[in-house]
Formats: C-alpha cells, structure tokens, sequence
C-alpha cells in the first residue's frame, strides 16, 4: 500500500514524496513573460517547503496565448537565463520543477494579449471576454510546434519534466469540449477527433524531448458546465493519452464559468469539503495504467493520506495552502497534523494582480496586526 511520505518516480524523475505543487498564476514575471528575482524566491521557498515536486504557473507559449499580467512565458530563448537561474534555485533546495505548458486560447484576448483570440471555434461563451476567430490548420500547426518548442526549452533550461495544461476551460481543453469545439473538419465532431488536437501537441512535445523526460498534464475530468466536457469523454481522452506514453495525469475539473465547480472553489473548511475531484480521478485511474494526480481542495493530512493509501491516487495536489505555507508539506513528513492555514478565500489572487504578486492577504493582516500589538 502507497504511502504519502515515500520516494517514488515518474519516469525517471525521482520524488521524495507524493505531494506536489499544483499550478498556479503567480503574477510575478516582467511584462513580456521573464521569470524574475520574486519568482525564483517563491520557488525556492517552496522547494525549501519539502513538497515532492513543483508545478510552475502556466507558462505561454506563443504571446497571443497569454491571458493575464505577469504570467510566465517560454516562446523565446531569451528567457534562458532566467530559466536556468529558476531551477538551480530549486534543485540548490533539493526541489524538482516541472514547467507547466499553456495556450489560453479563447480565454485570451485584447486585454493582455492585444489581439483577438484564438480558438477551436468563433462561438462566444461564458469564460470568453470576447469573440474569438477560429483557428486555421496553419494557425494550430504552428501553435503544435511552440508546444514542443516551450517544452525543448524547459528541458534544456534544467527543468526536471514538463506538464501540459488541458483543463480549465484552456485552449486543449477548448478543443476537448464540446461547449467550445464546433468544428466540422477532422479537429471537430466525436471525442476522438476532438482529442486530435491534443494528441499532436503531445506527441510533437515527445519528440522534442525524447522518451526519457517526464511529460505530464492536467486535464479536465469535467467542465461543470451545461454541453461542456463530461465525465465519459475525459475518460476516453486518458486512454488516449496513456496509450502514446503519456507519463502522469493531474486530474481537475470546472472552467472559471463553473461558478460553486470552478477549479478553486471557497469555503473548504471542513474534511468533507476537501478532495471535490476525488471521484473524477478515481474514474480516470480506473482506466489508465500511469501515474494519476489529484487536486481538489486538500487542506488535512488525514484526507491527503487516505486519498492515496485507500483511494489508490498516485500523487496529491495542493496550490492555495502553499501560498500560505509553502513548508506545510515539511511540517506533515515531521509527524505534524494540523490542517493547513489556508481559508480558501481567493483573496491572495488580488495582490497578483495590483502588486506583482500572489500572497496571503490573510496571513498579511494577522502579520500587521501582531506587530501593531508588539508595539503597543
């Protein structure tokens, strides 16, 4: 029987635990996507934290594919220097990184991006800000190939694996949905041509990085939205995946339309609001053979354990309760088993986007508040 505090490995790439680091927006690289000093620290922070592997916040792959300030970029190799600063850092703290690879698609737009954006289909939904134009196949072979190329890069920049994102309502998702895929042509219609898309990303980012480099992704088990991507579908996607080589699967689910199922959702204060995808992933590792995540909510030691050791889950991710406590899964391999710290507010977005970066607004007022009373 696994056990969340043993050494396992994706393969090749070895962890000291099963916990890992799901992806998050950190709002901490310059304007044209440059990872920069604060970036580096969070990771190496978090490394420092003892969490078996980090996941990077979604990094573009072609700037229309960029959907917020401050996200990270990888569609330049003038970034090397910076990249490769980011993962000595880490491993200097005994972390191993993956970098999570993204095409906003729909969810992009003039906002950011300055252009309109690109999707599977010109259908207006409720996670786009505005119509976009639909892809040509020139436009989607050439988003294929900045798939591989942002993934060469990260394997030669020194990161331990890569992880595409195919989940909340992003462009592989878009194409996987059938909510955001109207398409008449052979990326169109049943789920295996809606796969198709992901299918080429995939095996063009294998070939850039060969067989023995860790290729992961996140993919929605459901979009929570009404004619979205279902349960049944996600599965045959997870087949697909794992029959070409796919190395692990981080299962998710909702789009930031999902309203109460959207990815982070609020109010986990309590065991029995923790792991909300903990169902989707025990039907996606009923039918694959790789290693499969799962986020979702976790906030105890106790639902942690059980999700791998009787749920069979290979891997447990966190976000929000390490932007509060990146040493939280340092304090559970110690025999500790308080519950994270962590509200489930959202409130450490904001700071992201008015400050240059994510961090907990609650733990900042506790922090005042106990100098104020220090003072006094």
């Amino acid at each position: 029987m696994a056990t969340l505090f043993e050494t396992s490995a994706i393969n090749g790439m070895v962890l000291k635990n099963r916990l890992v680091r799901s992806a998050t927006w950190e709002g901490m690289c310059a304007d044209d996507g440059c990872p920069t000093p604060k970036l580096i620290s969070c990771y190496r922070d978090l490394a420092r934290g003892g969490v078996g592997l980090i996941i990077s916040g979604f990094a573009f792959v072609r700037p229309e594919g960029k959907q917020l300030p401050g996200k990270m970029g990888i569609h330049t190799d003038d970034f090397a220097e910076a990249y490769q600063a980011l993962t000595a850092a880490v491993h200097a703290a005994d972390g191993k990184i993956a970098i999570q690879l993204v095409h906003a698609g729909g969810q992009a737009g003039h906002a950011v991006a300055g252009c309109q954006p690109l999707a599977p289909s010109a259908v207006q939904v409720a996670q786009f800000t505005e119509t976009p134009a639909e892809l040509t196949k020139d436009e989607i072979d050439a988003i294929v190939t900045a798939f591989a190329a942002g993934a060469r890069r990260a394997q030669a920049w020194g990161c331990d694996a890569v992880q595409l994102h195919g989940a909340h309502g992003y462009l592989i998702n878009q194409f996987l949905s059938p909510l955001t895929n109207r398409r008449s042509d052979g990326y169109g219609g049943g789920i295996e041509n809606r796969c198709r898309f992901l299918r080429e990303v995939y095996q063009a980012v294998r070939r850039a990085v060969g067989d023995d480099f860790p290729v992961m992704i996140k993919l929605n088990a459901s979009d929570n939205l009404e004619g979205g991507l279902e349960i049944e579908e996600a599965v045959a996607a997870a087949r697909m995946l794992d029959s070409v080589g796919i190395d692990a699967i981080e299962v998710s689910a909702g789009t930031p339309a999902s309203g109460e199922r959207s990815p982070a959702r609020m109010k986990i204060n309590a065991p029995e609001k923790e792991a909300y995808h903990l169902a989707l992933a025990g039907r996606i590792k009923a039918a694959v053979q790789c290693p499969v995540m799962v986020v979702g909510g976790f906030r105890s030691r106790d639902v942690a354990e059980r999700a791998v050791a009787e749920n069979g889950l290979d891997y447990v991710a966190l976000s929000r309760p390490l932007i509060r406590e990146p040493d939280l899964p340092a304090r559970w391999q110690a025999g500790r088993r308080d519950a994270a710290r962590c509200i489930s507010c959202n409130g450490c977005f904001k700071p992201g986007l008015e400050e240059g970066g994510i961090y907990c607004i609650v733990a900042k007022k506790e922090a005042e508040k106990a100098a104020r009373s220090s003072a006094d």
